[in-house]
């Protein structure tokens, strides 16, 4: 069979369902492993799709975002492992932002108290306050999706603040493209975050590898990503961008 013809098997493949595994890929197409793995390697230098763990994924469109709620429910496990590494670098005395993202979220219950925190999640609040953390939410528009304050009044809020630390959600990592998310409001918000902190960290499982999504934030260099997993295919074009924690149960 003719690579064309095993490209265009896989992408119909991966039309019908989101995911396939290599191994229904190697018997679509008669073929063995490594040419599948070959390909697929081609296909996602092309942005046609991502690796993920034993097969291939399809990239999400650049202005989806699925609403709190939805995010809140994926990847739970993975998340809850990432926020605890990420909650056990925060020191008594630190002045921290967090982010509206999922993950970060997932870092409430690892947190120390004497700490200040500066916030633009809504969903973050009642967490800690019932820790007796010391919070501030900044101003701004309530985004209905995310929870997140956004909007000029946000960015007016964060720019009197100074960070030891700033954790952060991003809808897309990717070597070329850098840190990204679908709303440009979001991102600008993302973007003076760690702008304004000493040590930034973003904090995002597996699934946000390889993804693009319409508003750049920043270029991987500029933090530290913690995650749960990384495909060995692409270890080398990501740790030569930036530092990379895969924090294992």
């Amino acid at each position: 069979m003719l690579e064309q013809e095993r490209h265009q098997i896989i992408l119909e493949a991966l039309k019908k369902k989101n995911t396939v595994k290599l191994q229904e890929l190697v018997e679509l197409t008669n073929s063995s492993e490594s040419t599948i793995r070959r390909d697929l390697t081609q296909l996602e230098q092309g942005k046609f799709l991502k690796r993920v763990h034993g097969g291939a994924a399809r990239l999400q469109g650049k202005l989806q975002e699925p609403t709190m709620i939805e995010k809140s429910s994926k990847n739970l496990q993975a998340k809850q492992q990432i926020a605890q590494y990420a909650g056990s670098l925060v020191e008594e005395g630190d002045c921290i932002y967090l982010d509206a993202g999922s993950t970060v979220f997932e870092m409430m219950p690892f947190l120390p108290n004497n700490i200040v925190v500066v916030t633009n999640g809504l969903m973050h609040v009642n967490a800690l306050v019932e820790k007796n953390i010391k919070t501030y939410l900044i101003g701004g528009y309530i985004k209905p999706t995310t929870k997140a304050m956004i909007g000029r009044g946000a960015l007016e809020s964060i720019e009197k603040y100074r960070f030891d630390k700033c954790f952060i959600g991003v809808n897309g990592i990717h070597p070329q493209f850098g840190y990204t998310t679908p709303d440009q409001e979001e991102a600008m918000i993302k973007q003076m975050a760690i702008s304004l902190s000493r040590e930034s960290y973003v904090l995002a499982d597996e699934s946000k590898f390889s993804e693009i999504a319409f508003a750049k934030i920043a270029d991987l260099s500029q933090a530290t990503i913690f995650t749960n997993e990384l495909e060995e295919d692409s270890e080398e074009q990501y740790f030569s961008k930036t530092k990379i924690k895969v924090v294992t149960s």
